[in-house]
């Protein structure tokens, strides 16, 4: 066997063990993409009523809350980046943390000191090697998170907002989940509370009418903390959805990359292997003919 066909050949089994894990990946993560977005619409009854809840306090009482009430002369802000713990899931977590850097680059542009929190181990690495500070920071929970999850990091995050030298604004940045092709990365301001007043009626019904007991501050004190728990939650799990999605379309790529290499590999094995056996037929012809011509000579 020649050298050349030796090569191709270790390339071929290097590359069909390659293609063996990229395809186990791509099942387990499509298989892990329905759970999640069961979870996601398993989630969204309970979001969307608290903010109702939220909304219709907000609106019809004259309650003025540190969550609500809006700085005129803000001078930090938080950003809450969602990124993810592993990788081979394409741009997922580099576009959310690309959107993460813009909108770093807006808030500083207004004057604002910016504070870091940040999920994954990819946002985590990325800032660490570029020495930036960081506030905050979670791992290991980013493909599957908990209510839990999310609470630790409201608890952070709203008592940051709550000091006296925190920060006057907190947004978030994750990747929200459109379908299997389309994950989009997103800035969302979420503190303080933006009320939206409108004339026409809200997409979902009219507002339900709420008896608030003991007090609306007091209920306030209660109401806000579970929403913004509520949309983190939605966050980490809209994203662990996309990473999932992500990673299947990477690995269903890598996979049919893999394919595509070994048929060239074994295009280029077969031609090397017939450059061999065309070489040995006309290594035996040539010497049957030296022969024949050296017995020809001696008679």
């Amino acid at each position: 066997m020649g050298a050349q066909l030796r090569i191709y050949r270790r390339r071929m089994r290097s590359v069909k063990a390659t293609k063996k894990i990229t395809k186990a990946m791509e099942l387990i993560s499509a298989s892990r993409i329905v759970k999640a977005q069961q979870r996601v619409a398993a989630s969204s009854p309970y979001a969307t009523e608290l903010t109702r809840a939220v909304s219709a306090l907000a609106t019809f009482s004259n309650v003025e809350h540190p969550l609500t009430a809006a700085v005129t002369d803000a001078k930090r802000a938080a950003v809450l980046i969602i990124a993810s713990d592993r990788g081979m899931a394409g741009a997922y977590a580099s576009n959310a943390i690309k959107e993460g850097d813009q909108l770093t680059s807006l808030l500083k542009s207004r004057g604002l000191e910016v504070d870091h929190y940040l999920v994954g181990r990819k946002a985590l690495n990325y800032y660490r090697f570029r020495n930036r500070p960081i506030a905050a920071s979670w791992t290991g929970f980013s493909d599957n998170p908990t209510y839990d999850n999310a609470k630790e990091i409201a608890d952070t995050v709203i008592a940051s907002f709550l000091q006296e030298t925190g920060a006057d604004e907190l947004h978030i940045i994750f990747t929200e989940f459109v379908s299997m092709i389309t994950q989009r990365p997103l800035a969302k301001r979420m503190l303080p509370l933006e009320v939206v007043e409108s004339s026409k009626p809200p997409a979902d019904g009219p507002l339900p009418l709420y008896e608030f007991e003991p007090s609306a501050a007091d209920v306030l004190d209660a109401l806000l903390p579970r929403y913004v728990e509520s949309r983190i939650f939605n966050a980490l799990l809209q994203s662990a959805a996309s990473e999932h999605a992500a990673r299947r379309r990477a690995m269903k790529s890598a996979t049919d990359n893999a394919e595509e290499l070994i048929k060239s590999l074994t295009r280029r094995a077969n031609a090397a292997r017939q450059a061999e056996i065309t070489q040995e037929i006309s290594e035996i012809v040539g010497g049957a003919d030296a022969l024949a011509s050296a017995t020809t000579g001696g008679e």
